[in-house]
């Protein structure tokens, strides 16, 4: 399987420049012979810090982003979903110029300046799924900060953990060097779902906000196996060898030794003892 990391700058609430953008990456892309592309989180419409403009959200099966998908590869790619009643920070997997999933995002970063939950609500889903060329999970930047999202994607069989991301170097607490810890979390979560992780974050500013880039694949065991470029737009293509992640299982079988009854019975005592719901 040949993923292509598309890291872009992507312009807040410029939706047809960033399509424009977009769909001249998955053309690259596509003549690279990529199998999937991945964006960073809300590629479409750009990250709003603090106050959003008004700009238009669109329907996860919009002709638009369908359309960006009817080439040979297929995209991940986040935008600001129109879900009705609400709106969601989601992220769609497109194939064939058809929509196979989309996830909403779970953890709505809402601290220092980070806002969003004045633009969206929380998902209340996590699903693996099915493609063409594996069996995966999305998980959209804050989401892989909770141990429980990665681990729960690969209980549900995901081989290959996708993850858009808006991280920016200097709006994290004084103490939290983002990009170091983005760089650890990732090959810890990658070792121990015994999973490949696809990280592609956004660069360029935004509202004094600089964006790191540094998009990477780490693979089952943990190792960095590709990084693209810190602070400028890039495309990074390699081959993914995606049975290596049940190899890996099979071989050390940390997942198959999660005990889901115990997991049950624990969480469910903590919310009667007043947990979070």
């Amino acid at each position: 399987m040949r993923v292509a990391l598309a890291q872009i700058d992507s312009a807040l609430g410029e939706v047809d420049r960033n399509l424009g953008q977009i769909r001249e990456m998955v053309a690259q892309a596509n003549h690279e012979g990529a199998d999937l592309t991945v964006f960073p989180e809300l590629a479409v419409h750009g990250y709003s810090l603090g106050q959003a403009r008004n700009c238009e959200q669109l329907r996860a099966t919009d002709e638009r982003l369908l359309a960006l998908a009817s080439g040979r590869s297929d995209l991940v790619v986040g935008f600001h979903e129109d879900g009705g009643v609400r709106a969601y920070n989601s992220a769609a997997y497109l194939s064939n110029a058809q929509l196979v999933h989309v996830h909403r995002k779970l953890y709505l970063s809402n601290y220092l300046v980070w806002e969003e939950r004045k633009h969206a609500s929380p998902g209340q889903s996590m699903r693996a799924f099915d493609t063409e060329h594996a069996r995966a999970a999305i998980l959209i930047c804050n989401d892989a900060w909770q141990p429980a999202v990665p681990w729960l994607a690969a209980q549900d069989g995901a081989e290959l953990l996708v993850v858009p991301a808006n991280s920016a170097s200097n709006l994290g607490a004084e103490q939290l060097d983002n990009r170091v810890y983005w760089e650890r979390l990732l090959e810890s979560i990658g070792r121990m779902q015994q999973a490949w992780v696809v990280f592609v974050n956004r660069v360029g500013t935004e509202a004094g906000g600089e964006f790191w880039g540094g998009s990477r694949i780490v693979d089952p065991r943990g190792e960095v196996i590709v990084q693209a470029p810190y602070g400028e737009p890039s495309l990074t293509c390699v081959d993914v060898d995606v049975p290596a992640a049940r190899r890996c299982r099979r071989a050390l079988p940390l997942i198959a030794e999660a005990r889901l009854g115990l997991i049950q019975r624990e969480t469910t005592r903590l919310i009667e003892e007043g947990g979070d719901a």
